[in-house]
């Protein structure tokens, strides 16, 4: 008598084994075939949202925050271009980002001739010079170009006078909107352009 009942509670175990948390039992796939889960497709990220207004932008630094630029990327996404400033040292920056007439250097007042339509100046708060933070600074004797981001033309310069750092983005378009914000590991300033 013992024995048929040992064998229910066998077969009971080995059905619930074989299920899951939501109580449905999961298929092993037969030989020669591929499971179902590789032929799912990958879940999409939803795009992100293109800069919808041009007024300017303005963020806090972190306290005791000694930054330096160390590399500047351009990048194309749908509707917008990214122009990324990676930092290097300690801290958050803290931003100024905003349009103008001319891009006029801090300290020299060297005017740069951009080729662009518009002019989107960017200070980075919190920022230190080289010899400050130990860090290796990008080489911004050239300005950065990527074809393949036709809405900015150029970012110009990464000059460091009283800690901030200035720099100008040469945009196509008439001051189209653009947003800016801080990402953490490594350290980075975004600044999206809405392509026109």
């Amino acid at each position: 008598m013992r024995t048929p009942m040992l064998l229910t509670v066998l077969a009971v175990a080995a059905v619930l084994t074989g299920c899951d948390d939501s109580g449905s039992a999961e298929l092993a796939p037969s030989p020669g075939s591929v499971s179902t889960a590789l032929d799912a497709p990958a879940p999409t990220a939803a795009p992100e949202p293109v800069p919808a207004d041009a007024q300017p932008k303005r963020g806090d630094k972190s306290r005791g925050a000694m930054l330096t630029v160390t590399g500047v990327r351009i990048g194309h996404h749908p509707g917008f271009e990214r122009v990324v400033y990676d930092l290097g040292g300690t801290g958050t920056p803290g931003w100024v980002v905003e349009y103008t007439d001319r891009a006029v250097q801090d300290g020299s007042g060297t005017v740069l001739d951009l080729d662009a339509d518009s002019v989107l100046e960017v200070r980075i708060l919190g920022s230190a010079y080289p010899f400050d933070t130990g860090v290796i600074p990008f080489d911004n004797s050239e300005p950065v170009r990527d074809p393949q981001a036709p809405g900015v033309t150029g970012v110009y310069r990464t000059i460091v006078f009283e800690g901030e750092t200035q720099s100008f983005i040469g945009v196509r378009g008439d001051r189209p909107p653009f947003e800016v914000r801080t990402a953490n590991n490594p350290t980075r300033l975004i600044v999206d352009i809405a392509t026109p």
